[in-house]
């Protein structure tokens, strides 16, 4: 696609790049809002710096213990806002309780599926910059190169002891473990739901999935016995022991069902409140990352005590992970670390609105769900909670990336020159919406791709979906105004906005493009599945095999 020279390429990359090398290198949009708000925002980080100095001071010098829980496939609506979700049968008052208690963000994009809003919180980059940009359910070889600096790593570095439980999904090959992305400690399934809530015997009899059980059908043509993927032959989940990877959970010749998958959402949790308590203890400052499982299940389990009117799994399950998000914000507040500790939650990405139905999720305010580009898609609930230093009951409806909490964290725990400076860092540092409230944002753009392909562009309240390849670029788009049409139903007369709106928005795709020229996307570190994992059962080995002499070909 091809789109109207507004600057040249020289003058493109002379904007996008600081003049001092030591500069952290944002997109060319940031850029431009640096210089129309350098002014006010140096008097920001001034009132910020104080305020980060008075804090530290309070607490014995350290910074502040971070706490972040990130909530698998749940939407903007369906949780902690109790006047939508009562409408579809049930409340999550935990975390009502939070946003009544802390700071709820009104305007928090995700990225539109797992992996990739992992990768972006992970390393406040894109995630096709990274390569990593679906999620993969099955072996890939593929995952997060050790040469992207994680947050994790920035604040290891920065003196912080690093604890990750939970989901993971960054990838099954060895650089890419959690373990081995600056995490001190790490428990982790190596996959996603698909094989641990969806690839199962149970999902076979409740007729949600086929292929899985071969030993179910008639082999007399079969050849390739590998085909049939068996999930419970893939690794489960691992933990770090001894600064080695074990794999914990299933034994040899053991069928994975959706029992074993609740046991192991049920000790995630478990374990993230032993972590809390041990971490606290010490004398460093903490990152606890926790991402559970829950509330993704797709098998019908009736547990009376989360039954609820509307009675979809997921529904259930939401009830049931706002306690655990309850348990861990009140452990905080038992270990009397709630003065110093930054407690966020929000949602990876819109729900999965194929399994609308029988699991109870839909889309709500915005539509659209998981991997759209849709508003539904990539708005998520979020809530930050710091006692005695984010106001009780207050909202910001500054824009958000999640990648901004990389840099944003880093600030926090004052660790900023650990953020590379050889590469576009995307995430901005939203510390002054903490800290000073709701104006005080530093983003009003935004670039959203499904997979590698750029699909909407945002400026302030307008969004542009691209138009399609060989269509006009500018009259061909569709623009929508976000506010007086929040489900993207209604582009905007391009007669209206075409004269003004088109070409920014062409000049502002122009600009993120030329900057790519000089800063390529990378593409994923490739290697072997499960290496350096000490107790492959021999049904993984055999898998492991397999997929070898297919990468041979």
């Amino acid at each position: 696609m091809k789109y109207i020279p507004i600057f040249s390429l020289i003058g493109l990359l002379a904007l996008a790049t600081a003049a001092n090398a030591e500069k952290i290198i944002h997109d060319a949009e940031y850029t431009i809002l640096e210089n129309q708000n350098g002014k006010s925002w140096a008097a920001d980080d001034k009132a910020i710096d104080l305020k980060l100095a008075e804090i530290r001071k309070n607490n014995g010098g350290k910074p502040p213990n971070i706490v972040y829980i990130l909530l698998d496939d749940v939407g903007f609506g369906e949780i902690g806002m109790d006047e939508l979700s009562v409408i579809r049968g049930y409340k999550t008052p935990n975390m009502s309780t939070m946003a009544e208690e802390g700071l709820s963000l009104q305007r928090m994009y995700s990225e539109p599926s797992c992996t990739p809003t992992r990768v972006a919180m992970m390393t406040g980059r894109y995630p096709t910059r990274t390569g990593l940009t679906e999620a993969k359910t099955t072996l890939s070889g593929e995952g997060l190169s050790a040469d992207e600096v994680t947050i994790a790593e920035v604040l290891r570095d920065a003196g912080y002891n690093t604890s990750h439980g939970g989901k993971w999904h960054m990838g099954e090959i060895e650089e890419a473990y959690a373990s081995n992305q600056g995490f001190m400690h790490a428990e982790f399934p190596v996959h996603q739901q698909a094989q641990l809530a969806l690839m199962g015997m149970d999902s076979v009899d409740a007729d949600i999935i086929r292929g899985v059980d071969a030993g179910r059908e008639d082999q007399s043509f079969t050849l390739d016995n590998q085909f049939a993927l068996n999930p419970a032959h893939m690794v489960v989940g691992v933990e770090l022991r001894g600064g080695k990877l074990y794999e914990v959970n299933i034994e040899p010749g053991e069928t994975w069902t959706q029992k074993k998958y609740r046991e192991m959402n049920e000790l995630y949790q478990k374990n993230a409140l032993n972590q809390l308590r041990s971490l606290a203890k010490q004398d460093k400052p903490f990152f606890l990352n926790y991402w559970p499982m829950f509330p993704v299940s797709f098998v019908q389990e009736h547990k009376s005590e989360f039954n609820t009117l509307n009675g979809g799994t997921i529904a259930d399950s939401l009830v049931e992970v706002d306690e655990w998000v309850g348990q861990i914000v009140n452990e905080v507040e038992q270990l009397g670390i709630a003065e110093n500790t930054i407690i966020v939650v929000m949602g990876d990405n819109g729900p999965f609105l194929q399994y609308a139905g029988p699991t109870g999720q839909s889309d709500r305010i915005y539509r659209g769900g998981k991997t759209d580009h849709l508003e539904g898609g990539v708005r998520v609930n979020a809530w930050v909670k710091w006692e005695g230093v984010i106001e009780a009951g207050s909202f910001a409806e500054d824009m958000i990336h999640v990648s901004d909490l990389y840099t944003t964290f880093a600030r926090l725990a004052n660790a900023t020159n650990g953020i590379p400076r050889d590469r576009v860092i995307d995430g901005l540092d939203q510390t002054g919406v903490l800290l000073l409230g709701e104006t005080h944002g530093r983003r009003d753009y935004l670039h959203i791709y499904e997979g590698t392909e750029l699909k909407s562009v945002i400026k302030n309240k307008y969004k542009m979906h691209l138009a399609p390849p060989g269509a006009n670029p500018i009259t061909s788009a569709q623009i929508y105004d976000l506010y007086r049409d929040p489900r993207e139903s209604r582009p905007i007369d391009s007669i209206k906005v075409s004269p003004w709106a088109g070409g920014q928005f062409a000049g502002m795709i122009q600009r993120h493009m030329a900057l790519k020229e000089k800063y390529p996307n990378r593409p994923p570190t490739h290697g072997v599945p499960y290496a350096g994992i000490e107790n492959l059962r021999p049904e993984t080995e055999k898998m492991v095999e397999v997929f070898k002499l297919g990468q041979r070909q």
